[in-house]
């Protein structure tokens, strides 16, 4: 059965927007397809002042749990390619399910390609920030 493709409206801070578009025009430390993925959901999101970005939203830098159409739980913080730690939880926005998740609020679900060329779908489960983690 396939998934049905999924792409809510993501919303993402202006500075961190600026950031992001950056990053993925840089062409520096990832591939083609990995810039250009970036690059759609940024041209794709809703800017907003950064005072303005609800508390539950996926940010650089925020603690996220999510689950995948299989069920599966996980929970990540995505980050800048260099500051990368798999084993810690740091998954570079870079990534299929980094890129996927900025900008999601708590309880939105979006489709994502996995590197083997397979449509999954995740679902924000819940958000932190690193001011407001215990």
């Amino acid at each position: 059965m396939r998934n049905p493709i999924r792409r809510p409206q993501i919303v993402i801070g202006e500075i961190e927007h600026r950031q992001l578009q950056i990053l993925a025009m840089a062409g520096i430390g990832h591939t083609a397809d990995a810039a250009d993925d970036l690059f759609h959901e940024m041209d794709r999101a809703r800017v907003v002042p950064d005072a303005a970005l609800a508390r539950d939203v996926v940010r650089m830098g925020s603690t996220v749990r999510y689950r995948t159409d299989t069920g599966q739980e996980q929970v990540v913080t995505p980050v800048y390619p260099a500051h990368a730690d798999i084993s810690a939880g740091k998954i570079s926005v870079l990534t299929p399910v980094g890129t996927a998740l900025i900008g999601l609020r708590a309880g939105q679900s979006i489709s994502w390609m996995t590197r083997n060329g397979r449509t999954q779908v995740l679902t924000a489960v819940s958000v932190s920030h690193p001011s407001s983690n215990q």
